[in-house]
């Protein structure tokens, strides 16, 4: 049996002021890059939750609380890239909405 581990606090990373001055040049990656990443990755948390339930409904030794933090790691990863799209979808309404 696995012990149960203390969660521990969540980090942000930390962001050079160069790299926040370098951040309009195009030697970082690109607007899509970032995107695809970002939907592969809701996207095998899904799976992932998904193969979990199916193991543990299957009687394949899959615990309950490895489904339930898969399925709850899948739904608030899908959550939160909702809220990001809703506000970049709003940030581009509003450049369109700009007088040029």
């Amino acid at each position: 049996m696995v012990p149960i581990v203390p969660v521990s606090g969540a980090t942000l990373p930390i962001t050079p002021p160069s790299a926040v001055a370098s951040a309009g040049s195009a030697s970082g990656p690109a607007f899509q890059d970032v995107l695809t990443g970002a939907i592969a990755k809701v996207d095998s948390f899904g799976k992932e939750a998904a193969a979990s339930t199916q193991r543990f409904l299957s009687g394949e030794g899959e615990e309950l609380h490895t489904t339930a933090m898969a399925a709850q790691r899948a739904e608030l990863s899908f959550d939160l890239f909702l809220q990001v799209r809703n506000k970049v979808v709003s940030a581009y309404q509003e450049i369109m909405k700009m007088q040029m």
